[in-house]
């Protein structure tokens, strides 16, 4: 998950709209001021585990980055957040909105074109970038892996990132982040690509892995939305604007990453 990739949309899109026809748009969640969530006291959050530092289970429990940010949106509602848990696939193409599954997605997720013609998205919370994982092998791009085995994860932007640069070069694709990773460190791939964030955090613990490259991508993750769901998404819009203010953007940056936020 995720930045994670578009999958084509337009078959999807389609079978969306059927569903739609019979599915019911309701919401029993009023929260005032036009803003209505699925389950009334709720803020459901969707998203696609492993993803950490941005949403991981530890001690039984979701936390991560994106966890504690939407915790700041909820606060502000008065109500509690629960993750749910989902494949990233009807994440980005927009059906977990459309069967309401959850009133937004919290995903380490790209803001991308395509996914922005199936949802909407808040203002930019997180800059990332694309990057190589290996164990011991000084790869510096994915050029470099022609005749070798590149792994990535499933609808990732990365994924499309190493299609796109990877001729020559043997992908092999993996459903989650926890897969690829093991993959990398099993040697049963030569390098895996994903995003900066989750690929820098995971080296901390496993020093037999390393960052060798990092490409600017100037990917940015937003928060996704049911289309249309404007009073919910201005609200996440205002509490991202107020915690970059008051310092807890910043405090919950440091928490997860263990530095300051570049500016």
């Amino acid at each position: 998950m995720s930045a994670r990739s578009s999958l084509p949309v337009i078959a999807v899109a389609a079978a969306i709209a059927v569903l739609a026809g019979c599915t019911s748009t309701k919401s029993d969640g009023k929260q005032g001021s036009g803003l209505e969530l699925v389950s009334s006291g709720t803020l459901k959050t969707c998203t696609h585990l492993p993803y950490a530092p941005f949403q991981v289970k530890k001690n039984g429990k979701i936390v991560g980055f994106d966890v504690d940010l939407i915790d700041l949106v909820a606060k502000e509602l008065k109500v509690k957040q629960e993750i749910v848990n989902t494949p990233f696939e009807g994440i980005e193409t927009g059906q977990d909105f459309t069967i309401r599954k959850c009133d937004l997605a919290a995903a380490g997720m790209t803001i991308t074109p395509a996914r922005d013609k199936v949802m909407d998205f808040s203002d930019p919370y997180f800059n990332a970038t694309q990057a190589l994982l290996t164990k011991g092998k000084p790869f510096k791009k994915v050029e470099d892996l022609k005749g070798k085995k590149l792994g990535y994860q499933k609808a990732t932007t990365g994924g499309i990132y190493a299609k796109k640069h990877g001729k020559g070069v043997e992908l092999v694709e993996f459903e989650d982040l926890g897969l690829l990773l093991t993959a990398v460190k099993s040697g049963q791939v030569d390098a895996g690509i994903n995003d900066n964030g989750v690929l820098l955090d995971y080296v901390k613990e496993n020093k037999d892995t390393e960052v060798t490259a990092e490409f600017n991508t100037g990917e940015h993750y937003g928060i996704g939305f049911r289309t249309g769901n404007d009073a919910l998404r201005k609200k996440v819009n205002a509490v991202i604007k107020k915690s970059r203010s008051d310092g807890s953007y910043d405090r919950i940056y440091k928490k997860w990453f263990g530095t300051a936020p570049q500016s």
